[in-house]
């Protein structure tokens, strides 16, 4: 394996993390906001719980990816903060304001309107932040920056219902109350269906609108990864409804893998379609090996780290004392 493709696969790999695990804590946010019913305050602190010891750790990945794209790719990177300035601040104006706002809303729990304001901060911006990252994803597919185009718009909606599936299966594990637990297996198996219905509307306009990029979705890497994702769709449906929560997390993580595979499969070996390949936009061989060596001397620490806060903090669910 060449250095180019290590460094093309540790990207990808904190690309899926992030779309996961910061997934998961966007989508949080997202059923935080629609939260209903007799038990919704009971919903929001079980998302709270869920998310409190870990959502500032997740965001890691975000900026290992952005660290990786400066260093290895730079001439992508200069043309994404140019042209795509506008999406991308705006999703960092939503990562900002949902951190502050789920801080502020737990220091003001008893002060019922304060606390309610900033719940739907919090719910808003957990929308704003993925919605605008699928956006520039989608205007990137297009080759054109267009984040405006109906197709990068339509790939922010998709990207906004796939993390809200994310968390509904993630939330499964949260709460031993079989009242809540239902609420969240219902809110799952919708969200699971939503990201099929949702997930068409990008597809049908790049049909209409962006010929080379639908094409480029039905080649055979592409169409296989899509194809497997829409099957693994089918088996967290089968995975919640036979409440094997655990299981359906692995395997809604393995969906969110194949839809990225997709995406890469359908551009590949562009990196941008119509500007930049991995080969034209990458650093030179001996900055990509110091890059890989730096990563692998920081995964012996970052690693660790990680597992034993997710280990502390999400371990499996104690029954109350």
């Amino acid at each position: 394996m060449s250095a180019l493709q290590g460094t093309a696969l540790v990207a990808l790999a904190a690309i899926v993390l992030y779309a996961v695990l910061g997934g998961a804590d966007f989508g949080g946010g997202v059923w935080d906001l629609f939260a209903s019913g007799p038990r919704r305050t009971a919903q929001r602190d079980a998302i709270s719980h869920a998310i409190g010891p870990v959502w500032e750790a997740n965001h890691v990945w975000l900026i290992f990816v952005l660290v990786a794209l400066f260093t290895c790719f730079p001439p992508v990177f200069a043309d994404v903060g140019t042209y795509l300035n506008v999406p991308l601040t705006l999703a960092l104006f939503g990562i900002v304001l949902r951190g502050a706002a789920f801080v502020f809303r737990n220091y003001a729990a008893d002060a019922t309107t304060t606390a309610r304001s900033w719940t739907v901060v919090f719910g808003a911006s957990s929308i704003i932040a993925p919605f605008f990252l699928g956006d520039a994803a989608g205007a990137i597919a297009t080759g054109r920056y267009d984040w405006l185009s109906p197709f990068a718009l339509a790939t922010g909606l998709f990207a906004v219902t796939l993390c809200a599936q994310v968390a509904g299966v993630f939330l499964l594990r949260e709460t031993r109350d079989p009242a809540l637990r239902d609420d969240f297996h219902r809110r799952a198996t919708r969200a699971t269906v939503a990201v099929w219905i949702v997930g068409l509307i990008p597809a049908l306009i790049a049909r209409v609108q962006e010929p080379a990029l639908y094409a480029a979705l039905t080649n055979p890497t592409a169409l296989t990864a899509i194809l497997v994702a829409m099957l693994l769709g089918v088996v967290v449906m089968v995975l919640i409804a036979n409440r094997r929560d655990t299981l359906a997390r692995i395997v809604v993580g393995a969906e969110a893998l194949a839809v990225l595979v997709g995406w890469f499969g359908a551009q590949a070996p562009s990196l941008v379609p119509g500007h930049w390949t991995y080969e034209s936009a990458a650093a030179s061989p001996e900055m990509l090996v110091a890059f890989l060596v730096a990563t692998a001397c920081g995964a012996v620490v970052l690693i660790p780290s990680l597992a034993l806060l997710f280990t502390v903090f999400k371990g499996p669910i104690r029954a109350p004392d």
